[in-house]
C-alpha cells in the first residue's frame, strides 16, 4: 500500500476518534485561573508575605461586577463561625457517654480549641490590595470570603489580570492546614494563599469556612517559596529547579547549589489543577518509587530521633503499597494523568490535595482513601459543598474495592459502609444525603451521609444494572467528566446510557430523600400444583428484586424482578439460572411470581443474597421451608 494511502487512513482514523471523544465530552463552560504566587516564609514568627498574579478568564455569559476570595485561615480565631459552629454541635447528645466517649457530636479534632488560641496561635489572611489594570479595587472582608467590588465588569468571554498583595499568620494546626501538628511537623500549608471563588452555572459558590469541603476553579499555578535553607519543601506540583534545590528531587549526575544567603527559593508548578498545598519541616524525609505505566510517587516523612527504623518501614510499606495499587485503580478507575504524586506527613488525619495528600500516620487505609480522592475530587472538581457524597461516597467505595483486590479477599468490600449507613438510617438523625455540606444537623449525620451512603449508591448501583456495566459506567464518568465539574445529574445521565435504562429514580429516593428500602418474603401459595411466592414492599423506596428460589434437590434458579421505573433489566450476573419476572410497579405494596415447582421441592428463599441491597431489616429475607 502506497505510503500516502496509508498516511490518509491514519489521520482519517485519528480524526474519527477524536470526533468521537469529543461528541462525547461536556460542553458545559467553565472558569479558567492561572496564578503566579510568591511567598517569603518567616518560620520565627511563623508569618509570611506574598503576592499574586492572576489571569482569569470569565468564560461564562454572564457579566461579573465582582468576584470573591477564600481567606480561609480567618476561621481559626475565637468566635469564629468554625469555632461557634463546632462548640454548638458539641452540645447534640448522639448516646450515653461511655469509656472513650462522652457521647457529644463533636468534631473531635476541633471541639472548643479554636476559642483557646492566643495571638501568637491564630490564623490570618489579610488582603492589603487587589488591582485590576493597576486600579486599586473595594474590598469588603466577611470573614472567610473576600468580596471585590469591581470598578469596571468581567464582560462575558473576557480575561482580565488581578495583582493580589496580601500577608498571613500560619495558625496553630487543628483542622488540616497549620502549623506544629501533634506529630511536630512544622508547616501544614494547605488553604493558605486567598483563593478565586468558583463561579459556574449556578453562581458564585462563596461558602464561608465552617470545617467541610471544598470548591475551585480549574487553573495553573506557578508558586515560588522563599523559606529558610534548613527547610525541606514538598507540595502537590513539580519542583522547577530540582537540580538547583537537590535533597533527593534533582536528576541524576546534576550538583546541586549550595545557597549563599540565610533562604532558598523552591519553584513549584502544578498544571490543571484546583489547588496547591505544600509542606515544610527541617526533618523531612523523602522516598520515592516510580510505577510502571504510572507516575512517580514520592513519600515525604518527619524523620524520627529514636526507633527511626521502624519509622521508616512503616512509610516505605506506604510507597510500596501505592505502587501495588495503581494497577487495581488504572483499570477500574482510569489512569492518573499527572507525573508525580505525593504523600506528605503533616495535618491532623487525612486531607487530600490535587497531586498530594496530608495524612499524621503511616496508614495504608488512609494512603489509599486519599489517593483515590485524586480521582473522585481532583479530577472531577465536583461541588463537594453541595455533592460531598460524590466525592467522599465514591472515593470510600472505591477504597474499600482497591483494599480488597489487593489483600485478594472474597468478602463483601462494602459490608463497612452499609453497616455505617444503616446505623445512620435507623438513629432518626438521618437527613438527605442532597443536604449542603455545612447545614447538617450534626457531624455524625454528614460523615454517614457523605462517606458511607455514597459508597452504598455506588455498590447498590451495581445491583441494579450489573456489576460489570457499573464497572463501564465508572470509566465511562472518569473520560467525559474529569476536569468538568460533574454534578449528580451528569453521572446519572452517563450511567443511563451506559446501561441503557431510567435511574432518576434511584437518585431522588436515595440521595434526596431519607426513604429506606425494606422488603420481606410473604406468604406461599398453591395453585395447580405450582408455588405463588408472594413478596412484600414495607419500606418507601422502591427497588429492583433478584429473589433467590433453592431446591431440596439443590438446584437454584434467580427471579429477577425489575422496577418499573427503570424501563430495563439488568444482565445476568453469574451462571445460576435466571428467570426474568415482570416489572414490580412502584406504587404497589405486594407482588406475585409463579414458580414451576411446588412447595413440597423448595427450602429456602431469600430476597438479595448478594447483600447489596441497603435493606434496613434484613430478618424478613430469607424463608426456609422446614422439612
Amino acid at each position: 500500500m502506497k505510503k500516502s494511502l496509508l498516511k490518509f487512513l491514519f489521520l482519517s482514523t485519528v480524526t474519527c476518534q477524536l470526533s468521537t471523544i469529543t461528541s462525547a465530552q461536556s460542553d458545559r463552560w467553565q472558569q479558567k485561573i492561572k496564578y503566579q504566587i510568591n511567598v517569603n516564609m518567616d518560620v520565627n514568627t511563623n508569618r509570611f508575605t506574598g503576592t499574586e498574579k492572576i489571569d482569569y478568564w470569565n468564560n461564562s455569559p454572564d457579566t461579573l461586577t465582582r468576584v470573591f476570595f477564600h481567606l480561609y485561615w480567618n476561621a481559626f480565631q475565637p468566635n469564629s463561625s468554625m469555632d461557634v459552629r463546632s462548640r454548638e454541635l458539641g452540645k447534640t447528645v448522639l448516646r450515653e457517654p461511655s469509656r472513650g466517649s462522652d457521647g457529644l457530636d463533636w468534631d473531635a479534632r476541633v471541639k472548643d480549641r479554636i476559642s483557646k488560641l492566643t495571638p501568637d496561635q491564630i490564623g490570618f489572611q489579610r488582603v492589603a490590595s487587589v488591582k485590576i489594570n493597576g486600579a486599586a479595587q473595594e474590598l469588603i472582608e466577611h470573614e472567610t470570603i473576600l468580596e471585590v467590588v469591581l470598578a469596571k465588569p468581567i464582560m462575558p468571554k473576557s480575561k482580565i489580570q488581578m495583582d493580589v498583595q496580601f500577608e498571613a499568620q500560619v495558625p496553630l494546626q487543628i483542622r488540616r492546614s497549620g502549623r506544629d501538628n501533634a506529630e511536630g511537623v512544622r508547616y501544614s500549608m494547605s488553604q493558605w494563599y486567598p483563593k478565586l471563588v468558583e463561579y459556574d452555572y449556578q453562581g458564585w459558590n462563596a461558602n464561608p469556612y465552617i470545617a467541610r469541603e471544598f470548591y475551585g476553579v480549574w487553573g495553573d499555578f506557578d508558586v515560588n517559596i522563599t523559606i529558610d535553607k534548613n527547610y525541606f519543601v514538598t507540595a502537590g506540583g513539580d519542583l522547577i529547579n530540582a537540580n538547583e534545590i537537590g535533597r533527593g528531587y534533582e536528576t541524576a549526575g546534576s550538583k546541586p547549589v549550595t545557597p549563599s544567603g540565610n533562604t532558598v527559593t523552591w519553584k513549584w508548578q502544578a498544571y490543571n489543577v484546583h489547588d496547591f498545598m505544600w509542606a515544610a519541616d527541617p526533618k523531612y524525609k523523602m522516598i520515592t518509587k516510580a510505577v510502571t505505566n504510572g507516575p512517580l510517587i514520592r513519600v515525604v516523612y518527619k524523620g524520627m530521633d529514636s526507633s527511626s527504623a521502624i519509622n521508616d518501614a512503616r512509610w516505605q510499606r506506604v510507597l510500596d503499597t501505592a505502587v501495588l495499587a495503581y494497577p487495581i485503580i488504572a483499570k477500574t478507575f482510569g489512569p492518573y494523568p499527572y507525573k508525580t504524586y505525593t504523600f506528605v506527613q503533616g495535618g491532623d488525619g487525612g486531607m487530600e490535595y490535587p497531586m498530594a495528600t496530608l495524612m499524621k500516620n503511616a496508614s495504608i487505609g488512609t494512603a489509599i482513601h486519599e489517593w483515590m480522592h485524586s480521582w473522585y475530587q481532583m479530577m472531577m472538581g465536583s461541588n463537594e459543598a453541595l455533592y460531598p457524597w460524590m466525592d467522599e461516597g465514591f472515593t470510600d467505595y472505591a477504597t474499600s474495592r482497591v483494599m480488597a483486590e489487593m489483600r485478594g479477599s472474597k468478602a463483601f468490600a462494602a459490608e463497612g459502609s452499609y453497616r455505617s449507613y444503616l446505623n445512620l438510617a435507623r438513629s432518626g438523625f438521618e437527613e438527605p444525603a442532597s443536604t449542603h455540606a455545612d447545614h447538617y444537623n450534626t457531624n455524625f449525620a454528614y460523615g454517614a451521609a457523605s462517606y458511607s451512603k455514597g459508597a452504598v449508591f455506588m455498590e447498590q448501583l451495581g445491583y441494579i444494572v450489573g456489576a460489570k456495566v457499573r464497572d463501564q459506567i465508572l470509566l465511562d464518568y472518569y473520560y467525559q467528566w474529569r476536569f468538568k465539574h460533574p454534578n449528580p445529574n451528569d453521572f446519572i445521565r452517563v450511567a443511563e446510557k451506559r446501561s441503557g435504562m431510567e435511574l432518576d429514580w434511584y437518585k431522588e429516593y436515595f440521595i434526596n430523600s431519607t426513604k429506606t428500602i425494606d422488603y420481606a418474603v410473604g406468604d406461599i401459595n398453591v395453585v395447580e400444583g405450582k408455588a405463588t411466592l408472594t413478596m412484600k414492599r414495607i419500606g418507601k423506596m422502591p427497588m429492583p428484586l433478584d429473589v433467590l428460589v433453592t431446591y431440596k434437590d439443590g438446584k437454584q434458579e434467580i427471579h429477577n424482578i425489575p422496577l418499573n421505573l427503570m424501563y430495563g433489566v439488568k444482565p445476568a450476573e453469574d451462571a445460576t439460572e435466571r428467570i426474568v419476572e415482570k416489572p414490580w410497579r412502584w406504587t404497589h405494596p405486594e407482588y406475585k411470581f409463579t414458580i414451576s415447582r411446588g412447595i413440597q421441592d423448595i427450602k429456602s428463599i431469600e430476597i438479595d443474597p448478594s447483600m447489596r441491597l441497603a435493606d434496613i431489616n434484613r430478618n424478613n429475607n430469607k424463608l426456609i421451608i422446614p422439612d
